[in-house]
């Protein structure tokens, strides 16, 4: 049985490819948003290499992927994702949640009328993506280590990124790969179901079908129960990351998918958990502070070497005997340091992660 501190966070390499051709194939068909096939899996990897050693200034067409490894077992057991900007070769499209009221003083009769208008208010956001674990992996802390190592990332490194941060969370779809709220709304459009239309999709973007919907506000209240049920609802492979997106702080309630009605996530980085508690360690002998340990994510800050673990420290710690553990854990050279935040809640916080 793994610890905690037996996983590690590290970029991708091309030695991963057969173990991300097992978490595409592992993958729920629609869901995942790395493609099953080889070679376009390569070439997700080697521009993730890309991102991580260039030392151009960033375009905001990057993408990052990052796999999660137990070292115990010596294999990797999920991944996550960045892409740094949204929409950067076209537009981001997604429905705002918007609620208007309708009165009539001679009826004295008003309604609070929910309705979903097309937009690209996310354009340019950068993308929390392609987050999976292993199952057997669910419960403990990996998942918060594979999750919200990469706000440290884009914190380390603000100016590759766009403060707003926004995720897409999978919507509801049946074992037979129909969407209630692309049937009701998308299929409309486009003589196809679901599972065509994220075929003839791809990993491309969502634009081209966005620019041949209409641009008018719909009213939830027309549409079937069916659809109106599954709006905002997730599909049961997205609770787990979903749920840590919002213990950050992530706001769950303004956007929807265009696809399937899953819900989009938004937050300002500055003002999601991890980032505000966020805190810089330095290495000097002497002894590490005093004070009960709580578990961290810590990690290394140079980009091309990215490293994170999980580490058990006092709340307090601001300075790494050179000595430690996670020295050799990150692979710390002399002089760095490593930025560290709590996985529980701290003190005044409501919940768990």
């Amino acid at each position: 049985m793994s610890s905690p501190d037996d996983f590690l966070l590290r970029p991708v390499a091309l030695t991963d490819l057969t173990a991300l051709e097992c978490i595409a194939a592992a993958s729920v068909d629609g869901i995942s948003s790395l493609p099953s096939d080889r070679l376009q899996l390569q070439t997700r990897i080697e521009r993730s290499m890309q991102a991580f050693a260039s030392e151009d200034a960033a375009s905001g067409e990057e993408t990052y992927l990052f796999v999660l490894e137990d070292r115990r077992a010596g294999r990797v057991v999920g991944c996550s994702g960045i892409a740094a900007s949204a929409g950067f070769h076209d537009r981001f499209y997604s429905y705002r949640n918007e609620f208007v009221v309708h009165a009539s003083k001679a009826m004295g009769v008003s309604q609070r009328m929910h309705t979903l208008h097309l937009c690209h208010d996310l354009t340019g956001c950068t993308l929390l993506t392609s987050f999976y674990i292993e199952p057997a992996y669910e419960q403990g802390l990996a998942p918060q280590l594979l999750s919200r190592a990469r706000l440290l990332f884009i914190r380390q490194h603000l100016e590759r990124f766009n403060e707003r941060i926004a995720a897409e969370s999978p919507g509801l779809v049946d074992a037979q790969g129909q969407s209630p709220f692309w049937d009701a709304v998308g299929r409309r459009f486009f003589n196809m179901d679901y599972p065509q239309a994220e075929a003839v999709i791809g990993g491309r973007s969502k634009a081209f079908i966005a620019d041949l919907m209409p641009h008018s506000p719909i009213h939830v209240s027309l549409l079937p129960e069916n659809a109106q049920f599954a709006l905002g609802q997730l599909h049961p492979v997205g609770e787990l990351p979903f749920s840590i997106l919002q213990a950050e702080g992530f706001d769950a309630d303004s956007y929807v998918d265009i696809f399937d009605g899953g819900p989009t996530v938004e937050a300002s980085l500055h003002l999601l958990r991890s980032v505000r508690h966020a805190r810089e360690l330095s290495l000097r002998s002497g002894a590490l502070a005093l004070g009960q340990a709580h578990w961290h994510v810590a990690a290394r800050r140079d980009r091309a070497g990215f490293r994170a673990v999980l580490a058990a420290l006092p709340l307090a710690a601001l300075e790494l005997p050179p000595r430690h553990e996670l020295v050799q854990r990150l692979e710390l050279g002399e002089g760095e340091r490593i930025t560290v935040t709590p996985v529980e809640p701290m003190d005044g916080e409501e919940g768990q992660p």
